[in-house]
């Protein structure tokens, strides 16, 4: 059996959605120098829903597969909705993750989410911060 799925090989050697969105309604960055992966998610946010979303990572095959996929999963979705993206989720979408690369899926969910963070705080809408992953008390890549 592989190591990567096809879809892992698809979304790492033709990456969706890769750039900046300059005028972004929301910005996201997460990273561990330690596992060597960082994430930045921009979204363009109309009327709560994600019209456009953009990413660059500095990583692996598997971090910028899961950075890919799950831009793809929330394109054209509603901000509650993109709230409920798991890594889980975004790994069974790449047809999964070897155990040791399931981080690049949660990296991909923690940028997502503190993409839309940003938009709460923005426009002043509030949120239940357990909602959001505390970064700085973050274990998975150690």
């Amino acid at each position: 059996m592989a190591l990567y799925s096809e879809k892992v090989m698809d979304h790492f050697t033709h990456p969706r959605n890769v750039g900046v969105i300059e005028d972004a309604d929301g910005v996201g960055e997460v990273g561990n120098a330690k596992c060597g992966d960082i994430m930045k998610i921009y979204l363009k946010i109309e009327n709560d829903i994600i019209v456009d979303v953009k990413f660059e990572t500095f990583g692996c095959g598997s971090a910028i597969a899961s950075s890919s996929m799950a831009t793809e999963m929330i394109m054209g979705k509603s901000i509650h909705e993109a709230m409920e993206l798991t890594n889980k989720a975004v790994a069974e979408a790449l047809d999964g993750l070897p155990a040791h690369k399931m981080h690049c899926s949660v990296l991909a969910e923690e940028a997502i989410k503190n993409a839309l963070k940003d938009y709460f705080d923005r426009n002043n809408i509030p949120y239940d911060k357990k909602q959001f992953p505390d970064c700085e008390h973050c274990h998975h890549c150690e």
